[in-house]
């Protein structure tokens, strides 16, 4: 296809302890040029929102932190690893909702797939390179500024710009995204992740692997398959808009998928709606009975079979760009109980 136009658990809680900041907006029409600059605009700045009211976004040394109502909601990291990645990702009353390694090491975790951090985008074929695992050739994806970070009652932002860099040195493309965190009750939180891919002064072809793209690795406990630690208890389940379920939903198509488990005595879950005006609406989903969790457009060979290589592959032209946008719903109870369709819709009805 061308485009014309276009993971926490006991001792982990500890790592949390940070001293609050309040989160401050970036003057308008100021353009950032690292942490340094970042932190120097935002001095003496005013605040967005006062102590623990709304959302507040709030930079750090190599992370950014999100708190709603005063409560920890996510850190975005930027600096020193492979591609940005939120984590931790706390659920319904400060539920932990994905797996704490690699970033921390507690118990009854696997030590699978070192390159699935909490929440990430990354593919694993981009002009032949791979950007999803972290393998020796593996090439990354590099923060090179934020744009906006903002703060505010009903929403806060984090809207940054990235380089997608080879093993070799070499920008294959760039990427604009924007999280927006929204205030919603304690029982629930959305976001909504948005991401503007951009082919410089080359085309930019994303694959056709299984291997990505927008993606979490679920807390272990949530898993359909428990690990060796967990057999015996009682697992999570996959669901999709179609109504296929568990392993069946690996490589369908649907609008959204919905993967719900026990965590700390309660049943919660994590659905992610795929937009309308996303190319190849409804998306093909890498979702993994182990806990991988992933919307993926361009791996259409791997998930119909199919014996040309190149199927789903995506074809940005030199000069142009293609826009990705996702919600994230993180919710108690299964799929009916958290009325997932119904935030879908009112999902469709948002700019």
């Amino acid at each position: 296809m061308r485009v014309d136009a276009v993971e926490l658990q006991g001792a982990a809680r500890l790592r949390w302890g940070l001293t609050r900041r309040p989160a401050c907006r970036l003057p308008r029409g100021r353009r950032v040029l690292g942490l340094g600059g970042l932190l120097g605009l935002l001095l003496g700045a005013g605040c967005a929102t006062p102590h623990g009211e709304g959302v507040r976004v709030t930079p750090l040394a190599d992370r950014v932190r999100v708190e709603i109502n005063g409560h920890l909601f996510t850190e975005y990291v930027f600096k020193n690893v492979s591609r940005p990645f939120c984590y931790p990702l706390l659920g319904p009353g400060g539920t932990p909702m994905t797996r704490n390694w690699p970033m921390q090491t507690v118990p009854a975790e696997s030590h699978d797939h070192p390159h699935q951090r909490s929440f990430w985008y990354a593919h694993g074929d981009v002009n032949g390179q791979d950007f999803w695992s972290e393998a020796d050739r593996a090439g990354h994806i590099e923060h090179v500024r934020f744009t906006r970070l903002q703060s505010g009652r009903e929403a806060g932002v984090i809207q940054s710009h990235n380089r997608w860099v080879t093993r070799e040195g070499a920008v294959l493309c760039t990427d604009d995204r924007t999280l927006r965190f929204y205030n919603r009750p304690d029982r629930e939180r959305i976001f909504d992740f948005e991401i503007t891919l951009h082919a410089e002064k080359t085309a930019v072809t994303f694959g056709d692997t299984k291997e990505g793209t927008m993606a979490l690795r679920l807390a272990e406990t949530m898993r359909v398959k428990p690990n060796q630690d967990n057999a015996g208890k009682p697992g999570g389940h996959i669901v999709n808009s179609e109504g296929v379920r568990d392993g069946a939903a690996w490589g369908k198509r649907a609008a959204w998928c919905d993967y719900y488990g026990p965590v700390d005595g309660k049943i919660v879950g994590v659905a992610v709606f795929d937009h309308p005006n996303n190319p190849r609406f409804p998306t093909w989903w890498h979702v993994r009975d182990y806990g991988l969790f992933a919307a993926n457009p361009f791996g259409r060979h791997d998930f119909e079979n199919l014996p040309d290589r190149t199927a789903g592959q995506l074809v940005i032209p030199a000069g142009q760009s293609v826009r990705f946008r996702y919600r994230f719903y993180l919710h108690e109870g299964d799929e009916r109980q958290a009325r997932v369709a119904e935030h879908f819709a009112e999902f469709l009805q948002s700019k």
